[in-house]
């Protein structure tokens, strides 16, 4: 399911770098033009997907080693889910042209409302009607249903505020050289989402060999540390938004000047959550039912996250603003590069042929991170990435 869902968000990502430098040129018609795009593209793409999905699922599965006592579960988990990968691509798409012209607001209203809906569905499907796993795909499929509809139905009646939805389905017709630049800047992406996804799973594997009390902390530790991290992620969506538009208005200084000040905001406001956080990291592990041993583990790999969090708002605000410029081919070798190049195989090495503690396993392959701080800088500082990719002719 991840997989199917980071081509859903590669291609919605490479959208909306051409639909916000658009935007940003006060170019509407290169708005709605690129929009009506990617949005057939999303369609077509979600077609695919879910065909994908339905015919495939046993083969995926069995690729991916899943254990033969969940195998029919899980095949009809999938198979019931992909009937909504279409209407998720196609939302996903909506969100992010959304999030491209200044709405972002919004789509994340749409996401927390289709959240809540999935959570009753399952409440009444699972613990109501006592569906099991086909309940809980099936009210995963309604909530996708829920979120396009009322992004659409939104999208429609505030035509003011989203100028390029008139006339978005005038025609089936998609330009071959917005349709180049969607797929050139969506493809990194698409696989940058998918190998950094499979790279965590093998990372997580390597903690995996120092026993069940790692594999518990690390879960408990990163429940809370996902909840603190929406802090630098928020901030890097905004920084690729704004940053975008600067571009696309040919405003390339300030682009370059507003970024830095956009970096040091987010690396300064979570130095102060790092700070809060690691004050709370004792306190947390305890509201599990588990070992002292687990719980300990718990705590020091919430700390270390807390420190390392100033250090992640920084490569995720580098990395969308490589990304704001058109560099997906960079940020891909930035991002899930880096994982595959150096992380994994320093995990696999030290997992493998060394007897460390898991607390010195996770800091070593984690601070490793710490490198790409120094190739992030380097990339940001050089300003390749400082371009206007648009024509608005």
């Amino acid at each position: 399911i991840c997989l199917l869902i980071a081509f859903s968000m590669g291609a919605s990502a490479g959208a909306g770098v051409i639909v916000s430098q658009f935007y940003g040129a006060g170019d509407e018609n290169g708005v709605q033009r690129s929009a009506h795009t990617a949005l057939m593209l999303a369609l077509i793409l979600g077609i695919v997907l879910t065909i994908a999905g339905i015919v495939f699922s046993p083969a995926i599965l069995r690729w991916m080693r899943t254990p033969e006592e969940v195998m029919n579960q899980s095949v009809l988990y999938l198979r019931i889910y992909s009937y909504g990968l279409v209407f998720n691509v196609i939302y996903n798409m909506a969100a992010g042209i959304l999030n491209a012209v200044g709405n972002s607001r919004r789509s994340l209203m749409y996401l927390a409302v289709a959240s809540f809906s999935n959570i009753f569905l399952d409440l009444w499907l699972i613990g109501g009607m006592h569906m099991g796993v086909e309940g809980a795909a099936i009210a995963t499929v309604l909530s996708r249903y829920v979120e396009l509809g009322i992004i659409t139905v939104w999208s429609h009646t505030h035509a003011d505020k989203v100028p390029y939805i008139k006339g978005v389905y005038r025609t089936l017709k998609i330009p071959k050289e917005l349709t180049q630049q969607i797929v050139a800047k969506g493809l990194p992406l698409i696989l940058n989402e998918a190998l950094w996804a499979f790279g965590i799973a093998i990372l997580n594997q390597c903690y995996s060999t120092r026993g069940l009390a790692a594999v518990a902390g690390i879960n408990i530790s990163s429940t809370i540390t996902n909840l603190f991290n929406v802090v630098f992620i928020a901030m890097g969506s905004a920084l690729a938004i704004i940053v975008g538009q600067l571009l696309g208005a040919g405003k390339l200084k300030e682009a370059k000047e507003t970024d830095t000040k956009l970096i040091f905001a987010s690396v300064a406001s979570c130095f102060i959550i790092g700070t809060i956080m690691a004050i709370v990291a004792p306190l947390f592990p305890q509201l599990y039912n588990t070992t002292d041993e687990v719980k300990e583990l718990a705590t020091f790999f919430i700390i270390f996250s807390a420190f390392m969090m100033p250090f992640n708002a920084f490569l995720h605000s580098t990395y969308f603003t490589l990304r704001s410029g058109g560099k997906t081919l960079i940020t891909f070798f930035f991002d899930a590069g880096f994982v595959w190049i150096v992380s994994i195989p320093l995990a696999m090495m030290l997992s493998r042929l060394t007897d460390m503690p898991v607390r010195v396993l996770y800091a070593c392959c984690t601070g490793a991170d710490l490198i790409k701080v120094v190739i992030g800088y380097i990339l940001v500082k050089r300003g390749k990435w400082v371009v206007k990719i648009v024509d608005n002719d």
